[in-house]
């Protein structure tokens, strides 16, 4: 069994604790360390973000995002509601419920501690996901060797990770100190997909205050997207004059991420 809720929080998800990991995270940009630290090994820390907006514009026959969690649901062995983001739980996160937490996948989401977690059958998880996404967070799903140490589970490739996120959460939030060469085989872009800023754009500079990375920054009174874009979509959802859009043309989504994440994790077993 995991760690349990009194050693979680005031032993592991503690703010100054958080803010030691935050300083960390630039040293990730070094091999060496990437060596060291197996959270940020490409193995280890692997996840795709899959952007909530529901205005994308889908080629033939391309499902929307949120698929990929309704088929890894219905493909893995368990799954695992965790009663609280501890991330928002942390920081004291006023913008979106901390009610929220991660679901987790696989055969060792049943070691997370029952104190903080409750298992969960295929309808249960697919309306958590609902919820989270109606409220705003952006999941991202994946191998997160970050989640192993947090709830104390040893690390035998068995536990997938569907965090949804906000500015507060780990990966994101951590990620941002990782320059885009470094963090790019760790963070994955759905193949097919892509943001741009129209026309409309009066360089407000909204997206670039919503964007988890900070790659957006603002010239000649336009936004920019630039190296390191996720397309988590939070920037076309702060845009109030739709001038940032989303397009996604691959009929194979699906398939193709559910089948990628296999080979890094036995979530079905």
């Amino acid at each position: 069994m995991g760690r349990g809720k009194w050693q979680i929080e005031h032993l592991v998800m503690r703010p100054f604790n958080w803010r030691w990991f935050e300083a960390l995270a630039p040293t990730a940009r070094f091999r060496a360390v990437k060596k060291i630290i197996p959270w940020y090994r490409p193995d280890e820390l692997n996840v795709y973000f899959l952007p909530i907006n529901q205005d994308i514009d889908l080629g033939e026959d391309t499902p929307m995002p949120v698929e990929v969690l309704h088929e890894l649901i219905d493909r893995a062995s368990h799954r695992v509601v965790v009663d609280r983001c501890l991330c928002r739980a942390t920081l004291d996160c006023g913008s979106y419920p901390a009610d929220i937490g991660c679901l987790m996948m696989g055969r060792s989401a049943l070691e997370i501690s029952p104190d903080i977690s409750r298992e969960v059958g295929p309808e249960e998880a697919k309306e958590h996901v609902r919820r989270a996404v109606e409220a705003g967070l952006v999941p991202f799903c994946g191998k997160a060797r970050v989640d192993n140490f947090v709830f104390g589970i040893r690390n035998k490739r068995q536990l997938l990770s569907v965090c949804f996120c906000c500015e507060c959460c780990c990966i994101s939030r951590f990620a941002r100190h990782i320059p885009p060469a470094s963090r790019a085989e760790n963070l994955n872009v759905l193949e097919g997909i892509r943001v741009e800023v129209g026309e409309k754009c009066n360089g407000c500079g909204l997206c670039a205050d919503s964007c988890f990375l900070r790659v957006i920054r603002v010239e000649d009174g336009r936004a920019v997207i630039g190296e390191g874009c996720v397309a988590c979509g939070r920037c076309a959802t702060a845009c109030r004059r739709g001038a940032v859009s989303i397009s996604l043309s691959n009929p194979r989504l699906v398939e193709q991420v559910c089948d990628r994440l296999e080979q890094l994790i036995d979530y079905r077993s």
